[in-house]
């Protein structure tokens, strides 16, 4: 017979955990199943190579929420976090710009390339903030449906307008940030190239634009929302990326949660219309009250539910959610971290820049996508090169380094040719750009991976590779995202709910789809 739960959660990511967490807490008994033998989905810590303990997918923290640490007490669970000094972005001429978290250092920097731009950037970065503010509170509203008929969608669409009627005169700012490109949007700003591109680096960030695609400017607004100290609020976490997901497995276990891995999910189990729980690939089958999904809403509605209990529009529009990823990520084992001709550490006043942008020029990052847009990855491509093991001594042997390589665009599909044949080639093409900046990385290099958006879907089950489980375009955002009318963490199963990134406020290690699809989920049950 059929093990029974309140509530089962299809998926092991950070989100799945934290929605169990809070179920949890409310006094339900939970059930996590992940496919994985691991726990924590894109937010994991693997020993890669012996001796090196490795963030394979996500691999800075920015944007888990202080309330949700606060709530699930995850530094009593070892959540620790570690900022970074600052942005350090070497530039083409052999000059360099920081950006700090001290916005008079940061603007001390802007006023060597532009006066101008440094009496400006204070502004700036108070409209910015204001934004931000506003956004942060949405984060834990579910979306109304603004076109829905009944009481309850007229209702919550007012209150919804009726708590931020103050936002006034900056609907139009904020419009800008919504529908510009991130290119356009600053320049209506700023003058110095080298601090547009400081700026516009953000909007490419796992998403497929250039800074002059339409709708970027708002992908720069996401990636500046995180609410911790650090450079721009960007640090590691003591252990890896993996010790968040392992904290809230913890508070979620103490409050009697069941999490189990290697258990693969073959279907959701619909009846009387109804969603009562999953069936496993051995064959299982764990049953629930209810059935929440932290997997992204094309492999829960178009994979893992049957056709006939969905409505036609419904799977058109899931069908037509945009996830087409550009982004790889290769991860290194090096004898020595990257060397940069470009930093001094007598100026920055600190030993090494452990959090670094390489990407010289606007152009540069229009170029990049350019190569892409056509089917072939970035020539000269732009990435993060991040290394955490300079800051924790807990993730590669004494003397040796651990060092994440995030960037793009390298397409989900390639034109003419597959990631197989050309998997050597991106590593190559990445590793001789980073060259140009930190000339000692070929050298020193020990092991490396290498994951294309093909690996990444494949092993963390990210929608053809998406970081975010879907474009962040105005199209996908808040009341439209996964698709209208369902963005409320609810689905057209009774019993079936979203809990993954597809869902508001979208990807990023925030935590805030898993608590709002708890707090929904516990809403329908009464407590």
């Amino acid at each position: 017979m059929a093990e029974t739960f309140d509530a089962v959660i299809i998926g092991g990511g950070h989100n799945g955990l934290t929605c169990a967490a809070y179920l949890a807490r409310a006094g339900l008994k939970v059930c996590v199943l992940e496919r994985r033998s691991v726990i924590g989905g894109a937010a994991v810590t693997e020993e890669v190579w012996p001796g090196y303990r490795v963030s394979v997918a996500s691999y800075v923290m920015s944007w888990l929420n202080p309330r949700i640490i606060r709530e699930l007490e995850l530094a009593r669970h070892g959540y620790q976090v570690l900022p970074a000094n600052a942005l350090f972005n070497p530039l083409a001429n052999g000059d360099h710009i920081f950006f700090y978290d001290d916005l008079k250092k940061t603007c001390a920097e802007i006023a060597r390339f532009s006066p101008k731009d440094a009496e400006i950037y204070p502004a700036f970065d108070r409209e910015l903030q204001d934004a931000a503010r506003i956004v942060r509170e949405l984060f834990w509203v579910t979306p109304p449906n603004p076109v829905g008929r009944r009481w309850k969608d007229i209702k919550e669409t007012a209150q919804l307008l009726w708590r931020f009627r103050k936002i006034g005169g900056r609907l139009f700012r904020f419009a800008d940030l919504l529908t510009q490109s991130v290119g356009d949007y600053l320049d209506g700003w700023f003058e110095s190239d080298a601090i547009k591109t400081v700026l516009a680096y953000y909007a490419g960030i796992g998403t497929f634009v250039g800074p002059r695609s339409p709708g970027s400017a708002y992908v720069l607004l996401h990636h500046m929302l995180g609410e911790h100290s650090g450079a721009g609020g960007w640090g590691f976490v003591r252990g890896g990326m993996g010790a968040i997901s392992n904290a809230i497995a913890g508070a979620a276990r103490e409050k009697g949660a069941v999490i189990r891995t290697d258990a693969a999910i073959s279907g959701v189990i619909v009846e009387g219309g109804r969603a009562v729980g999953v069936r496993l690939v051995n064959g299982e089958e764990v049953r629930g009250r209810v059935v929440a999904s932290n997997a992204d809403a094309k492999t829960t509605f178009l994979k893992l539910v049957d056709r006939r209990h969905l409505p036609d529009e419904f799977v058109t529009d899931i069908g037509r959610y945009r996830t087409f990823s550009a982004a790889f990520k290769i991860n290194l084992a090096m004898e020595e971290p990257p060397r940069y001709t470009a930093f001094d550490a007598k100026r920055a006043g600190f030993d090494y820049p452990t959090y670094v942008h390489i990407a010289p020029s606007m152009e540069y990052l229009e170029r990049a996508y350019d190569d892409a847009k056509y089917g072939g990855f970035s020539r000269r491509p732009f990435m993060t090169p991040v290394v955490p093991s300079i800051v924790d001594d807990s993730l590669a042997p004494k003397g040796k380094y651990v060092v994440n390589l995030f960037g793009g665009h390298a397409p989900y599909e390639l034109k003419g040719t597959n990631w197989e044949a050309e998997r050597d080639r991106l590593f190559d093409t990445v590793i001789d750009t980073l060259a140009e900046y930190a000339p000692n990385v070929k050298d020193a290099i020990i092991h490396k991976q290498v994951l294309t958006p093909v690996d990444l879907e494949a092993k963390f089950g990210l929608p053809q590779g998406h970081i975010f489980h879907g474009e962040l375009a105005l199209d996908q955002i808040f009341m439209m995202r996964p698709v209208p009318g369902y963005a409320d963490y609810r689905s057209p199963v009774p019993g079936l709910y979203q809990c993954g990134s597809s869902t508001h406020p979208g990807g990023g290690v925030s935590g805030l789809p898993g608590h709002n699809a708890a707090r929904e989920i516990l809403r329908d049950l009464g407590r």
